[in-house]
């Protein structure tokens, strides 16, 4: 007689998940804030929302994302625990471009096949990038899909809630002709355009992942997986530095930009009213070295780069040129990169063009 069907035998292990659980737990322990109740292990995470009782008009705001096909340069060189910081920093940075604190995550991770080492530290990474972001994972989920995905291959997403003062908001409507808008730099390719550079180094040059190349001053592997800056805690500390004690419309940070897919431009525009426009100069700043090479072996138009890729700036600011220099300053103090890339003008349309030749 045959054995019977089992979850095992159609390729769930369960046992695997169990242990993932229990190599995660340490990690998961040290992204916490004194609002959550409980531990990992329940159906749901508690915040204590009793939290909130201090705001006047509390706003909640949520984003979702994932890492996108990052995932297959983590999978191919067998490094797990740094592709966290890309999934914590594309969720929880769209957070604080409109002012919010974000108060808690959780992820979500799908494979083939449960390895629990291999789980352990992709939760180890969003852990120590929730740790940076100054927010708690209060959950998460790890589910085996066998005969969807292969064994090795993974895909990972979470999502983020945050809080801001309804009369703090950023936004569109508090940017003026004549702000200046401030870059913030990138740490180089972040978490977008992966689609295009895999096809670009992998399918057009033929290149592998170990080689070492002079330009890069490493291998292309060790650039295409340096994980994406962390702007949250930083930004809230700028914007409570630049507007904390100062009431209503004096305030003099207005809006800012989290640059993801699409481009400087078309992120940067969501954030301009259609009465206005911006100017950016592309000669305050020289791009890392990994965007001229997708441009140059990909034969890449600049155009299509720059609505691709972030060409060096991850995060922009859009305030009153009297606060630039304090805004570069507390930046710095930071160990974040900044400058005055462009300026918003009283023409009408909403747009974004950026002029000029990047610095070498």
């Amino acid at each position: 007689m045959s054995e019977g069907a089992s979850y095992a035998a159609a390729g769930v292990d369960i046992e695997a998940g169990d242990r993932a659980v229990e190599l995660m737990k340490e990690w998961v322990a040290k992204a916490t804030r004194p609002e959550v109740v409980g531990g990992l292990g329940g159906f749901a995470g508690l915040f204590d929302a009793t939290a909130l009782t201090s705001y006047r008009r509390p706003l909640l705001a949520t984003s979702t994302d994932g890492i996108g096909t990052k995932v297959a340069i983590a999978q191919k060189l067998d490094k797990h625990d740094t592709i966290g910081f890309d999934l914590v920093g594309m969720v929880v940075d769209d957070l604080v471009v409109c002012g919010a604190e974000p108060l808690f995550m959780t992820d979500y991770i799908c494979t083939g096949k449960v390895v629990p080492e291999t789980i352990a530290q992709i939760v180890k990474g969003i852990a120590e990038a929730c740790v940076e972001a100054g927010t708690a994972l209060v959950g998460g989920e790890t589910a085996e899909h066998p005969g969807l995905l292969e064994p090795d291959e993974y895909d990972v997403a979470g999502a983020s809630t945050g809080v801001v003062e309804a009369d703090e908001v950023l936004g569109a409507e508090r940017v003026r002709a004549g702000d200046v808008v401030v870059a913030m730099a990138s740490s180089g390719l972040h978490s977008n355009g992966y689609s295009l550079v895999r096809h670009v180094f992998f399918n057009r040059a033929r290149w592998t992942l170990d080689r070492v190349v002079p330009e890069l001053g490493t291998t292309l592997g060790e650039v295409l997986l340096t994980p994406t800056r962390v702007y949250a805690k930083h930004c809230l500390e700028l914007i409570a530095e630049l507007n904390g004690d100062v009431e209503g419309d004096a305030k003099p940070l207005h809006a800012m930009s989290h640059i993801t897919g699409g481009g400087f431009a078309a992120n940067l525009a969501r954030v301009i009213p259609d009465d206005l426009s911006v100017r950016i100069d592309r000669s305050t700043w020289a791009p890392a070295p990994i965007f001229g090479l997708v441009g140059l072996l990909g034969d890449v138009a600049l155009p299509e780069l720059e609505k691709t890729l972030n060409m060096g700036a991850g995060m922009v600011a859009v305030l009153d040129p009297s606060s630039a220099d304090a805004a570069i300053a507390e930046l710095a103090s930071r160990d974040i990169p900044a400058w005055v890339c462009g300026e918003v003008t009283a023409t009408p349309g909403g747009t974004v063009a950026l002029e000029g030749t990047y610095a070498k």
